[in-house]
C-alpha cells in the first residue's frame, strides 16, 4: 500500500505515453465527460458541480503540497505554482467560487489548451495507480470539467476580444515564470528548455525559438477553441 505514495516506487513508468494505464486512463474521462454532459442540467449538478470541482481542484493541490513534504521531495524549481496547468488550476478555482465571467473568459482559452496537452502527453513518471498519476489526471481532468461546467451550466459565453485578453495574460504568466527559472535553474512553463517525456515540443525548433512557435501554435489553439461560440454567435 504504501509503495504507491513512494517516491522511489515500483510503479515508476518512464515511458508513460500512450501505455495501456494512459489510453484507459483517458478512455474514462471522455466517458465521464459525456455523462456529466448528459446530466449537466440535473439539480444536484446545477447545484453542487462547481463546488464538488472546486473541492477536488483545492484537495488535488494540498494532497501534492503534503505529498512533496512528507517525501521531503518538495524543491523550489518544481513545486512552484508557476506551471501553466498549476496556473489554470488557481484561477478554475477563483473563477468557481465567484462564479466570474471575466476569469472564465481567460482561463477558458489557456486552461483547455494546457490540460488537452498535458494529458496527451503528460510528463509523468509513475503509472496507475501511484499517488502521482492518480493526482495528476484527476487534478487536469478537474480543470477542463470546471472549464465546461461554466460553460454548460452556467451558459457563459465567449466574445472574440477574449482571445487577445487571455493570450496576454498567458504571456505576462511566463515573463513571470521566466524570470523565477533564471533564479532557480527550473524549466516552469517549458521555457528554459522541452520537457523529457514527449510531447509537441519534440517537433517544434531548438531552444529559444520553439518558444516563438509556441505562441503562434497558442494563438491557432485559441482560435479552434474559439469555434464554438462563433458558429452560435452566427
Amino acid at each position: 500500500m504504501n509503495d504507491i505514495f513512494a517516491y522511489d516506487s515500483s510503479y515508476y513508468e518512464p515511458a508513460l505515453f500512450l501505455s495501456p494505464a494512459h489510453l484507459w486512463i483517458l478512455l474514462c474521462f471522455v466517458l465521464f465527460l459525456i455523462l456529466y454532459y448528459r446530466w449537466h442540467a440535473t439539480p444536484v449538478v446545477q447545484c453542487y458541480g462547481r463546488w464538488i470541482i472546486l473541492a477536488i481542484l483545492l484537495v488535488s493541490e494540498l494532497s501534492l503540497l503534503l505529498w512533496t513534504l512528507l517525501a521531503t521531495t518538495w524543491d523550489v524549481r518544481y513545486h512552484l505554482p508557476f506551471q501553466l496547468c498549476t496556473i489554470s488550476l488557481y484561477v478554475c478555482m477563483l473563477m468557481l467560487f465567484q462564479k466570474s465571467r471575466g476569469l472564465f473568459e481567460i482561463v477558458y482559452f489557456f486552461g483547455l489548451a494546457g490540460a488537452l496537452q498535458a494529458i496527451l502527453t503528460p510528463d509523468l513518471f509513475y503509472t496507475f495507480p501511484h499517488y502521482r498519476f492518480l493526482h495528476f489526471f484527476i487534478a487536469h481532468f478537474a480543470i477542463i470539467t470546471a472549464i465546461l461546467h461554466m460553460v454548460w451550466v452556467e451558459r457563459f459565453t465567449i466574445r472574440a476580444v477574449a482571445i487577445i485578453k487571455s493570450f496576454l495574460v498567458l504571456n505576462g504568466f511566463a515573463l513571470v515564470a521566466f524570470l523565477v527559472n533564471l533564479w532557480t535553474g527550473a524549466n516552469y512553463m517549458f521555457l528554459a528548455r522541452k520537457p523529457v517525456n514527449g510531447s509537441i515540443l519534440d517537433f517544434l525548433a531548438p531552444y529559444p525559438w520553439y518558444i516563438l512557435q509556441l505562441e503562434l501554435i497558442a494563438l491557432l489553439m485559441f482560435g479552434l477553441l474559439y469555434l464554438p461560440f462563433l458558429k452560435k454567435r452566427g
